[in-house]
């Protein structure tokens, strides 16, 4: 279980592992996440701008239903590139009408290749990066 506890600044704190709900006294190690806007150095995916451009136009794939009916939309999504370039914890932030468009846009961002990771003054940090995957006919 991932919870959230928002902290003034620059940086999101994240409750990391599972709580046994039995043992309030149990503390699970907290992870700092940075906003992407609030580091000194962002993470990037290989290829830069257009290198994601690319990579979600290639992987993308219309679901038939939503192509047949002529549904379209943008997805935007949040996920965590961590201090190793992972993304993880992929979350929908705002979906489309059709729920086959979301479940789409969560599975390209989740296969994304290692990004190069965010720095703030000279270490590598987690950063929270939000992004919109477009579905358009």
């Amino acid at each position: 279980m991932l919870v959230a506890v928002v902290l003034p600044a620059t940086a999101q704190t994240r409750r990391v592992g599972t709580v046994n709900p039995l043992s309030p006294r149990q503390q699970a190690p907290y992870e700092v996440v940075y906003e992407f806007d609030m580091v000194d150095v962002q993470p990037q995916f290989p290829g830069g701008e257009r290198g994601l451009i690319n990579y979600i136009n290639n992987t993308r794939e219309y679901p038939y239903h939503a192509y047949r009916n002529r549904i379209q939309g943008r997805v935007l999504c949040s996920f965590i590139v961590g201090v190793d370039g992972k993304v993880s914890h992929v979350e929908l932030v705002r979906g489309a009408i059709d729920e086959s468009l979301n479940r789409e846009a969560l599975r390209v961002i989740s296969e994304m290749p290692r990004w190069s990771a965010g720095q703030v003054g000279g270490m590598t940090v987690p950063v929270r990066v939000i992004l919109p995957v477009a579905f358009r006919l």
